[in-house]
């Protein structure tokens, strides 16, 4: 298949222009944006107070297995 005078220009040009878009990467958030994406709302978790506490008592209750890593005895006294 043979590619005309035109139709390699159009290549070369669709080329470089899709190389010349790679060549100067920014960071996609900056750093005065961020607190955008620091608003609540935006969090995951519904009840953060909530998740908190299951997670103390979780780590309460599975710290004398060793099971996340956190220190007591598994009293919840910590």
């Amino acid at each position: 298949m043979r590619i005309n005078k035109t139709g390699r220009f159009l290549l070369f040009s669709c080329v470089l222009l899709g190389a010349a878009g790679c060549s100067n990467f920014e960071p996609w958030v900056k750093p005065y944006e961020r607190d955008r994406l620091a608003d609540p709302i935006m969090a995951l978790d519904t009840d953060p107070v909530s998740s908190a506490y299951i997670q103390h008592v979780y780590e309460a209750r599975e710290g004398a297995r060793g099971g996340e890593g956190a220190a007591g005895g598994g009293c919840g006294c910590n």
